[in-house]
């Protein structure tokens, strides 16, 4: 019998391709969107409305019952990303990042869960960051809540290996997707100290951006993981993924080589 995958925030970015790709290989497979009805005709595969950080909204459960008696792979990729300095970003910008990227991804792993233990099978696939490795400047809070999904799903791969779960995180590089377009940019007058540094992490921010490679590998990694009898824990995937031990202990050092030695040069002008 052919699969059915849910892929949360299937209407753009890697989900949608994601999504589609799948649909077309003979996957029974089943997105969500905030908003499906605007999407209504547009895509072979069928979008049910959830907004993962209104908790009415993880009722679609219910709705996914209906539509469907089992439930092969979650696909956790719903989120959204926040940049700005980390002192001047509002806490309250922060914990509604917390609230989508962290708390949205684990109540609906959790609306999954009791179909998975009944069925005593089950595949979670997440989507979070290289940044969910590392802490680069200007990402404090999206770095924090894929941080805190990369934890949460370290613990919970234990717990649900007994029922035949078998759990996985995704931690992609910059790619061309419409995440670095929709970021939640703060914008305050700012804290003076900043002034020199801000332009400059902006820059690199931005270089990342520019030089983002095409989001097909990301796809074929998810793929190649519903395939896997035994499917990876950690996956990077990207320019320069695999460095990312290298990064996780001198990422420090980078920064400050592209960036803070030319604002302290900058200072003594």
């Amino acid at each position: 019998m052919k699969k059915t995958i849910l892929i949360t925030g299937a209407s753009s970015g890697f989900g949608l391709m994601l999504a589609n790709d799948l649909q077309q290989k003979g996957f029974n497979v089943i997105g969500t969107s905030r908003e499906p009805e605007k999407y209504k005709g547009k895509f072979a595969f069928k979008l049910l409305r959830l907004d993962i950080s209104d908790d009415a909204s993880i009722a679609f459960a219910r709705e996914l019952s209906a539509e469907t008696q089992k439930v092969d792979v979650l696909v956790n990729n719903a989120g959204y990303m926040v940049t700005g300095i980390a002192e001047e970003t509002p806490v309250e910008v922060g914990r509604q990042q917390f609230e989508t990227n962290f708390w949205g991804t684990v109540k609906v792993t959790n609306a999954l869960l009791p179909i998975f233990r009944k069925q005593k099978s089950g595949q979670i696939i997440t989507v979070s960051s290289i940044v969910g490795l590392i802490g680069p400047p200007n990402l404090s809070y999206y770095s924090a809540s894929k941080h805190a999904v990369e934890g949460y799903f370290k613990s919970l791969r234990f717990e649900l290996n007994q029922f035949n779960i078998k759990v996985s995180v995704v931690e992609p590089m910059w790619f061309k997707t419409n995440l670095a377009h929709n970021a939640v940019t703060v914008k305050t007058d700012g804290i003076a100290d900043y002034n020199a540094y801000r332009p400059k992490v902006n820059a690199f921010t931005q270089k990342g951006i520019d030089e983002a490679g095409s989001p097909d590998v990301v796809v074929n990694t998810i793929k190649k993981l519903i395939d896997a009898k035994e499917p990876k824990f950690s996956n990077p995937v990207g320019k320069m993924a695999g460095m990312v031990l290298f990064l996780q202990s001198y990422a420090h050092k980078m920064f400050e080589g592209s960036v803070l030695k030319d604002v302290a040069s900058a200072l003594k002008k």
